[in-house]
């Protein structure tokens, strides 16, 4: 049965999807605002005269990272600015856990801004997208959260983390750089889609009350720092894998009429093994993706039953894995016998 929770989460996560996925067909920035608005942040604080050259972003770089930056970025705009103000409007309008008139300036930071940079080229390394964001902060004396896109449209979030300086306070330092890294709009990741969905100011405003945080920006800091730090993604991975595994020991059936029966929790786990490692193997591109897409699969096959039917295993899977990544390659064929050669 899908609960009202349940509800709200499918259409909060196809409101982004659906955010993403016009991304490509879009101006940049506009698209990045459509999506940060269904994020639940939204302002209409922005520079007027943009011209959107990189040129009149950083008129004379200094550093080799400005140099590098200049010439790969055919684009940089500020999206928009979102003080308190924003804030307590959209806490009140979301009906926050947070009195919506109690978040204020008070503290460090005083506001989050939001840029949108396109980039000439379709790859970049980790440490390259936190050298632009450092340089990108470098400019602003708020939080900046930048959004940059590649030429062939991967969306890349990275946000830095700030403190005042030990011996001048008035000063900032910044810290290590959080991305998430190459979203595909068109066809997003789960993953992807899970922290976009954390990242969102509901969420955010949910985790500073539940953590005493102070209800500024700083402790607006704090919560996006915490969603996208790789420990607690970790974690909270782990903790969802286990609450899977607890209930399907409890639910799932397996058969029962074999030379040996297996208990449970070893069909289990063998079967989420199997599962991470075609997950592995599907994402560094060394099969086919299309091999694990129902559509693709089903016309291919006789007496296709997703329900009791075993042609998926017995044609796909077990092809996949005995006959060609259990079998060295000069073996490897088509069976002119019988099933023992698959």
């Amino acid at each position: 049965m899908t609960t009202s929770n349940d509800a709200a989460a499918i259409t909060f996560s196809y409101t982004i999807t659906s955010a993403l996925q016009r991304m490509p067909a879009a101006k940049f920035r506009d698209a990045s605002r459509e999506l940060l608005a269904a994020l639940g942040y939204r302002s209409n604080r922005t520079l007027d005269g943009q011209t959107g050259k990189v040129a009149d972003f950083i008129t004379h770089p200094n550093t080799a990272t400005e140099h590098t930056f200049t010439q790969q970025a055919t684009s940089a705009q500020l999206i928009f600015q979102v003080t308190n103000d924003e804030i307590q409007d959209a806490a009140q309008a979301q009906g926050s856990l947070l009195d919506a008139t109690t978040f204020d300036h008070q503290g460090m930071a005083q506001s989050f801004l939001f840029m949108a940079v396109d980039l000439k080229g379709t790859r970049y390394p980790r440490g390259q997208y936190a050298n632009f964001t450092r340089a990108i902060n470098k400019r602003f004396p708020a939080p900046t959260v930048v959004l940059f896109k590649t030429a062939d449209n991967l969306l890349t979030l990275a946000f830095v983390h700030r403190r005042a300086h030990k011996h001048h306070p008035a000063r900032d330092v910044l810290g290590s750089v959080s991305l998430v890294r190459e979203i595909d709009p068109t066809n997003p990741h789960r993953a992807h889609l899970d922290i976009l969905q954390g990242l969102s100011l509901e969420k955010r405003l949910g985790w500073m009350n539940a953590n005493t945080k102070p209800y500024n920006f700083d402790g607006l800091l704090a919560a996006w720092l915490d969603a996208l730090d790789t420990e607690e993604l970790n974690r909270q991975f782990y903790r969802d894998l286990f609450a899977w595994f607890s209930r399907a020991t409890r639910e799932a059936t397996f058969p029962t009429k074999e030379a040996k029966t297996l208990p449970p929790e070893e069909h289990i786990i063998r079967l989420i093994t199997r599962l991470l490692f075609v997950w592995f193997i599907k994402e560094k591109g060394l099969i086919a993706e299309e091999l694990f897409v129902e559509a693709n699969v089903n016309p291919l096959l006789h007496d296709y039953d997703r329900a009791e039917g075993d042609s998926y295993y017995r044609a796909i899977l077990q092809n996949l894995f005995f006959a060609t990544l259990n079998t060295e390659i000069h073996r490897r064929g088509f069976s002119q016998a019988s099933n023992t050669t698959h």
